[in-house]
């Protein structure tokens, strides 16, 4: 089990973060939007949203393993272009529902279907303007254990067991509930 760590727990002043920081659970993704693992998550992360509210902070951080899906690097850029445009959430989720067609033109299309500037995007995109921050995520996830995706870290702490919304639910809960 890895200790908690900066590495390991959402930081507001730079994840992507849905729900209160100072909420009593914290739940940490390190994803790649065109691994099948972390597609097959996604229902089951947003389940788990719904289902625990106020009392959830959720983070995702990027992990692209470009070593096995090519076209992830760019799918993590185009969320942070996104992000700047005030839509992560909403790419995000899009890059998780179309994880089949994640090339340049198809994000370009994600993101006109979100009314977001598609041309300045997809120019960002290809630039690589922002690589910087989607190695950051990388290298943190590294340096919090990180070998595969998806993982995740419950309060700070890596959770290793099953990837079923049941176990993951149960903790995510408090003990003594």
């Amino acid at each position: 089990m890895t200790a908690p760590s900066k590495f390991t727990r959402p930081d507001a002043a730079r994840d992507h973060v849905q729900g209160n920081v100072n909420a009593p659970i914290t739940l940490l993704e390190y994803g790649d939007y065109e691994c099948p693992a972390c597609g097959q998550a996604q229902p089951m992360v947003n389940a788990i949203r719904q289902g625990l509210g106020k009392q959830l902070c959720f983070a995702f951080r990027h992990f692209p393993l470009t070593n096995l899906h090519p076209h992830a690097e760019h799918a993590a850029q185009a969320a942070e272009a996104a992000g700047v445009q005030g839509r992560f959430w909403e790419m995000h989720d899009l890059l998780f529902e179309n994880q089949d067609a994640l090339d340049d033109e198809s994000l370009a299309a994600y993101a006109a279907a979100l009314a977001l500037d598609d041309r300045q995007l997809i120019r960002e995109v290809i630039a690589d303007a922002y690589s910087d921050r989607v190695r950051e995520d990388f290298k943190s996830g590294i340096w919090g254990g990180v070998n595969g995706t998806p993982t995740f870290f419950i309060n700070g702490e890596r959770y290793d067991g099953a990837l079923g919304l049941e176990p993951l639910l149960a903790a995510l809960r408090p003990r003594g509930r």
